[in-house]
């Protein structure tokens, strides 16, 4: 990459425009993910970013999914999680490539010096101010725990997994981006009309809400009688749309955050 490469919160709507317009150059496949994900560099008008591009085409069937919607439902979560006022989801568009229509998403490098906020520690050694989630051991037996932090920023991205019915918030799916910033990826199993919520972050469950994720709900359900609605049609079914707003509202009413379901597995696998 060029000393033109765009920062990923240099300037949002020059980033939307790079992904809807900039010329799209695959560089290989991230082989770890079940569908087909690509990274790929970004070029318009001298200016160059990587991006992530999952064409609709390599999807795989899921039996509770509809065929060929995963695409739409990562740019929604980006729509959603941008009415939020949050930006904890990168820049994502649904646009054209070399394999055909597919999201396309703004690649973040994470820091190397980044701390991990999410992953296994020792079952007595769970550090200060984290929540163990899980109990598990190695092949050796050794206990460890499935942790997290608490962490005002993952907490946010748990109330976004909440609204959007995120059912499969595993921890390599949290990500350190630059200037201390905190985002979420891979939403493309998300906003099921059912309960799926599936995460790692199950840390603050039952409890109170923070009060500037009650102003965001408030701010979500008013955004989405309006453009957000008009903007999600584009991407998900009226029932997906009123689905959201009914999980919007019920977390507004309890006022916390949702507990582990007891008919639905409640952690994805693997979690990491």
């Amino acid at each position: 990459m060029t000393s033109s490469e765009l920062h990923p919160l240099q300037d949002g709507a020059a980033a939307l425009r790079l992904l809807h317009d900039g010329d799209l150059d695959l560089e290989g496949r991230l082989v770890d993910a079940s569908n087909t994900t690509l990274r790929a560099v970004l070029t318009l008008d001298g200016v160059r970013a990587r991006c992530v591009y999952k064409p609709v085409r390599g999807e795989r069937p899921l039996w509770d999914f509809p065929d060929g919607t995963l695409a739409d439902r990562e740019v929604a979560a980006y729509l959603v999680s941008e009415g939020v006022g949050w930006d904890l989801v990168p820049p994502t568009v649904l646009r054209d490539g070399p394999l055909g229509p597919g999201s396309c998403q703004l690649w973040i490098d994470e820091p190397t010096d980044a701390d991990p906020l999410v992953g296994f520690v020792p079952a007595d050694a769970v550090p200060p101010r984290w929540f163990p989630v899980a109990a598990a051991r190695d092949e050796d037996g050794t206990p460890y725990a499935l942790a997290h932090a608490d962490d005002p920023r993952l907490a946010r991205l748990a109330v976004l997994d909440a609204v959007i019915n995120n059912a499969d918030r595993k921890g390599g799916h949290v990500l350190a981006g630059p200037d201390d910033r905190l985002y979420g990826v891979d939403h493309g199993v998300s906003f099921h009309v059912e309960p799926k919520l599936r995460t790692v972050l199950w840390g603050w469950a039952g409890r109170e809400l923070p009060p500037d994720a009650v102003e965001a709900l408030d701010q979500l359900a008013f955004l989405l009688a309006g453009d957000l609605g008009e903007e999600l049609a584009a991407h998900l079914t009226i029932g997906e749309i009123g689905a959201l707003g009914g999980r919007i509202e019920r977390l507004r009413d309890t006022g916390r955050f949702p507990l582990p379901p007891q008919d639905w597995p409640a952690m994805p696998w693997p979690p990491i």
